[in-house]
């Protein structure tokens, strides 16, 4: 009993059972599917004459009958026509042999199919031993099988979950095409900024060996940039830099994009050859033991190398030239790394904004609910205050009573004139008390400050969206 098929598996089976006719898959990548039916002996392929075919084994005829699907593919065996005599039984089937080789497992096939039947990502347990899988052989293996299709790529690496294995789509940006950028021979009409340069006593520090090819190349790439709708500016490096801060220097010039400066720097790369001591040095080495002569001599070269600093890097942050592709052929991927890290600027802005926007309203939410919550506190401390009267009310009912139960059995006289003027001072209190206790009404909060509301705004601040 084969291993259960997925979805896919069972489609590409039923199609074949079809005679797999045209116009049913987008991309090749049914052909996959198709070696794991042949690995489980459900289907056979065929290339005879360069062309791709397959038809259903009697494993995969039973399978597609098993499933109520009778197979009409075009090299299926007729049935039986009525009225016929039926044609002899073929002969039986020679023994088998006492060892039937095992098929060869294609696990480049099998890591794919597993992929595509979870949604292209895989977390392997990192185990130990003489049988552990080796998976970054499987995923190099696939790399290499010409399977993958062309607008994906296929990630394997170490993770404190396991050894994820992942199948990602290629960014659109890698597989556009590009123009190349045509660098001008002669500067007959330079750039400002490029004309800035060239007024400099040396050039961004290069020799005039490379110096008049790098300001073209600048020409170009300012250009075709411009005309995109991005801006060039002058940097402030003006020369070449010390050697211990060479790569660190600020941008000769700038480019602008959707808001995103990015700044250039023009570097020309240094051949090492090895330093030959002088007499003078050996001399000195000998005579100072704090004496250290150079390894290494450093001369300027004919080659570039532009460096790129700001936004957000997609393809690469340098560019130089190299032995079979110098920088004029890699311009147009420079200019679009220029547009790239503007998109990727303008894209955070937005989404910074729109989390700001957000905050804005869940702040505005949460001091909403501070009020409303300040209020409740505000009345419920009040009906505390209700109830503490009213109880105070009773007490003081019951003392004024018994006072004046006493004052009747009093004589006429000073002692008795002052408890009266007591008396008459206690009731109007009683009063007082008795109209509060009698005729409760809702209180109105006061509008609360800020420092009313902070018990009520958890861990965020009556002064604004932001938590403390």
């Amino acid at each position: 009993m084969h291993q259960t098929l997925n979805e896919r598996q069972q489609a590409v089976l039923d199609w074949v059972g079809q005679g797999s006719p045209d116009g049913v898959w987008s991309d090749s990548a049914y052909k996959v599917s198709a070696q794991a039916l042949q690995n489980r002996g459900l289907i056979k392929i065929s290339k005879r004459g360069g062309r791709w075919s397959a038809h259903l084994t009697d494993k995969g005829r039973q399978d597609l009958t098993g499933r109520g699907i009778r197979p009409t593919e075009r090299n299926a065996e007729p049935t039986q026509r009525p009225g016929r005599k039926p044609p002899p039984p073929p002969p039986p089937p020679p023994p088998p042999p006492k060892t039937v080789p095992k098929a060869r497992t294609n696990y480049a096939d099998q890591l794919l199919e597993e992929l595509a039947a979870n949604d292209g990502c895989l977390i392997k347990p990192l185990e130990s031993g003489p049988h552990t899988v080796n998976w970054a052989s499987r995923v190099s293996a696939a790399r290499k099988s010409g399977k993958i299709p062309h607008t994906q790529e296929l990630y394997g690496y170490r993770t404190h979950r396991g050894y994820e294995i992942k199948l990602v789509d290629i960014p659109a940006w890698r597989l556009a095409e590009l123009t190349p950028l045509l660098v001008p021979a002669r500067l007959t009409k330079p750039h400002s900024v490029v004309a800035a340069l060239q007024k400099q006593p040396q050039p961004m520090g290069l020799t005039k060996l490379v110096q008049g090819r790098a300001l073209r190349i600048i020409q170009a790439l300012i250009t075709a940039t411009e005309t995109q709708g991005h801006k060039a500016a002058l940097g402030t490096t003006q020369g070449t830099p010390p050697p211990h801060r060479r790569r660190k220097a600020p941008g000769h010039f700038t480019i602008t994009a959707q808001g995103e400066s990015v700044g250039f720097l023009v570097l020309q790369e240094q051949d090492r050859s090895e330093h030959v001591p002088t007499d003078k040095e050996l001399a000195e080495a000998k005579k100072y033991s704090w004496m250290r002569i150079a390894r290494f001599d450093y001369t300027p070269s004919n080659r570039l190398r532009f460096i790129l600093r700001g936004g957000s890097p997609h393809r690469a942050s340098e560019w130089a030239d190299l032995p079979d592709r110098p920088l004029e052929d890699q311009l147009a991927e420079i200019a679009q790394e220029i547009g790239l890290r503007g998109e990727a600027a303008e894209r955070k802005r937005r989404a910074d904004q729109l989390a700001r926007e957000a905050e804005q309203r869940r702040w505005e939410a949460a001091m909403q609910e501070a009020r409303a919550a300040y209020a409740h506190s505000y009345r419920v401390k009040h009906l505390g205050e209700q109830a503490d009267a009213w109880h105070e009310t009773k007490r003081l009912t019951e003392y004024v009573t018994a006072v004046r139960d006493q004052a009747t059995s009093l004589p006429p006289g000073q002692e008795k004139t002052e408890i009266e003027a007591w008396l008459a001072f206690a009731d109007a209190r009683l009063q007082h008390l008795t109209a509060t206790a009698a005729a409760p009404k809702l209180p109105s909060p006061p509008k609360p400050s800020s420092d009313d509301l902070k018990p009520f705004l958890g861990h965020w601040s009556p002064y604004g969206p932001r938590s403390h």
